[in-house]
């Protein structure tokens, strides 16, 4: 291996051998400290630091120890014993930025003994594989995504697993709520493990983990039997102790539900009191940023086993997290109970205090539940299925109040809406949802104004109750116009359509029309999603990418496409519906060619700018080819409305799907 004379501190990539590849990165630790010992180009290029030689890790890298990286160097020492990782995320500070740097190794953790065979040291040798990580997880939601809609039959059980499971979790004015859920490594058969999460009333959440023997269809099956009953009683009763014993009655009918344990915690969200019930189930770990302790169980035994039920109490504070989990966590390979049970605390209380992975779009319950799973989970593996629950306390953000000028209020509505979303924690799909249906009736509103008097306003008030729904009221000062008819002069063809998408994004829709003008409400549960993991992701980070629209609409000409093809990119509204049909129009000369619109970019796509796409999928000759990817802002919409169009890149080989 030879240094390249030209290489920058911080890139490994630089340093490769005479066959074009990276070069190994290699160190030696010595002593009860880890001081580096030696180091060559490579790994003090990967760290991006030049002075490495005669420091400990920890004053080197003390992010290392929440991502436990210290800890597993530690453990080689102390036991002698081999480790190796294969694809395991790293972040390494930027001395540039002062943030945080992705990168993924493959390494062999090695002890380093003496004459007399006493373990001295460490000597680590590794691999950059960044890139190829980088690259296979694009192959693997690619074809995630072509499974996805091809649909196979051998998905069934996971497919059903999935849709038994809570779709999302509330979003609520006085909590954050975060799940995750890792099937087991052996076998691709769905397990038995469930979570839940139930608004009641009085400003208290119930929470609820729980765990059913074996895998396949029974397994899954029970499952949705038993959270459904537990469901209900909560949501009638609000009591931990009756949604156990309908559930235990249900597992001496149910023989596949026999011995399945659950818990359940009730948390008082004004004041933090709890009250939980354990049957045959660990119990609640309390989080916080320094400690962690475990609550006495309940002592209750599992369900269908003749137990008779109690209730233990304790109380989360704000700064702390309560987490609840399946012993999945707890019986990893080649650890004792004991030592999994020490090593959960320790980790969820690193993800607490952010001293794990920097994650700057995660809330602290969504560190605890993915980095947890994580940082454990790649280095023993697991064999069964993994359940982490976590919720915290938190002051609701206050109420969205706007007032504007009808003639301004389509952006900024928009914006201040998105916005008061993400305070709340809410998910991709409320926000896309809800900022629709605000951009449409801000629409209206502006339509309906008076602009003869030039007062032309719209209000719109936003709240969050403590059951989860939103209730946005959208109001102007204008007349009411009623939809024109075909024949009427007045009538175009997306007359009403506005409204129509509005109720589609909506639980329900209100309108009141009053001397003084219009009020539109609109009512709409809100829920964050749970995240469903796959080992990939696990082994090599779950990230959620959050959603940034921007405001700036941009139609990209494509020259080098095989095909007459342009791409959109930003808010399609109300003030692009006009330059969007000139493009069309000029793009598909008159509509006598065919035109690929790639959507992919869009971030909003409103009513007006919807009809322009359908009036020119219908006119000339050459009709339209649109193009939206499944999870695309467009594909929501143009499914919603059943507008045609492809969920893959028509201008590449493979296999395809046209919805609508």
């Amino acid at each position: 291996m030879s240094d390249d004379a030209d290489a920058r501190p911080g890139d490994a990539r630089t340093y490769r051998d005479r066959s074009g590849s990276p070069g190994p990165i290699l160190v030696s630790y010595t002593g009860a400290e880890l001081r580096v010992a030696a180091a060559n180009a490579a790994f003090r290029a990967f760290v991006g630091n030049d002075s490495v030689v005669g420091r400990t890790a920890r004053e080197l890298f003390p992010e290392w120890t929440g991502q436990r990286i210290i800890p597993m160097l530690e453990r080689v020492l102390a036991t002698g014993a081999t480790q190796i990782g294969k694809g395991w995320r790293v972040q390494i500070r930027d001395d540039g930025d002062g943030g945080m740097r992705d990168a993924y190794v493959d390494f062999v953790a090695e002890p380093c003994r003496d004459a007399g065979g006493t373990v001295v040291g460490v000597t680590g040798v590794g691999t950059d594989v960044t890139e190829q990580v980088r690259r296979r997880r694009a192959e693997q939601r690619r074809a995630a995504e072509a499974e996805r809609r091809s649909a196979p039959a051998r998905d069934v059980i996971t497919g059903l697993q999935r849709h038994l499971l809570p779709p999302g979790l509330p979003v609520l004015p006085s909590a954050r709520i975060a799940a995750s859920y890792l099937p087991a490594d052996a076998g691709d058969a769905a397990g038995g493990d469930w979570f839940d999460a139930v608004p009641l009333a009085g400003r208290r959440v119930a929470l609820v983990v729980g765990d059913v023997a074996g895998h396949g269809v029974a397994a899954a099956a029970t499952m949705g039997q038993l959270r459904a009953v537990m469901q209900d009683r909560l949501d009638e009763t609000g009591d931990p102790v009756a949604a156990i014993e309908a559930a235990d009655r249900l597992a001496c009918r149910v023989p596949e539900a026999h011995a399945a344990t659950v818990c359940v915690a009730v948390l008082d969200l004004t004041g933090g009191a709890l009250t939980y019930c354990t049957a045959g189930h660990p119990p609640p770990l309390v989080v916080g940023p320094d400690t962690a302790r475990y609550l006495p169980a309940s002592g209750a035994g599992p369900l269908g086993t003749g137990a008779r039920f109690a209730v233990a109490t304790g109380r989360v504070e704000p700064h702390e997290v309560l987490l609840l989990y399946t012993d999945g966590i707890i019986e990893r390979p080649g650890r004792t109970p004991a030592a999994a049970t020490v090593e959960l605390a320790r980790v969820a209380t690193d993800a607490v205090a952010g001293r794990g992975f920097d994650a700057p779009g995660d809330s602290v319950v969504d560190r605890v539940c993915t980095q947890t799973l994580e940082l454990l989970v790649r280095e023993t593996g697991h064999t069964d299925d993994v359940t982490l629950l976590a919720a915290g306390r938190r002051v609701p953000a206050p109420p969205l109040r706007l007032h504007l000028p009808a003639a301004r209020s389509t952006t900024a509505v928009r914006d201040a809406l998105t916005a008061w979303l993400a305070a709340h924690d809410a998910g991709e799909d409320d926000r896309l949802a809800l900022a629709h249906a605000v951009v449409e009736l801000t629409t209206n509103a502006y339509e309906h104004a008076r602009p003869d008097t030039g007062d032309a306003t719209v209000t719109l008030t936003a709240d969050l109750h403590d059951d989860g729904r939103a209730r946005i009221d959208v109001t102007d000062n204008g007349r009411w116009h009623e939809r024109p008819r075909p024949g009427d002069e007045r009538f175009r063809e997306d007359h009403g359509l506005g409204l129509a998408m509005t109720a589609a994004f909506a639980d329900r829709l209100d309108i009141h029309r009053g001397e003084h003008g219009t009020t539109a409400t609109v009512h709409r549960r809100l829920s964050g999603s749970a995240r469903l993991l796959t080992a990939g992701q696990i082994s090599h980070g779950a990230v959620l990418a959050a959603h940034q629209a921007a405001d700036l609409m941009r139609i990209v000409e494509q020259p080098d496409s095989p095909s007459n093809r342009i791409a959109v990119h930003g808010p399609l509204d109300a003030r692009h519906a006009t330059e969007l049909r000139a493009e069309l129009v000029r793009r598909t000369l008159g509509g006598t060619h065919r035109l690929t619109v790639d959507l992919t970019g869009v971030t909003h796509l409103a009513s007006a700018a919807v009809a322009e796409l359908y009036r020119h999928r219908q006119d000339g000759a050459g009709p339209l080819r649109l193009y939206a990817p499944a999870g695309s802002t467009a594909h929501h919409v143009l499914t919603l409305i059943n507008l045609p169009h492809t969920t893959s890149d028509p201008d590449l080989p493979g296999p395809g799907g046209v919805h609508g």
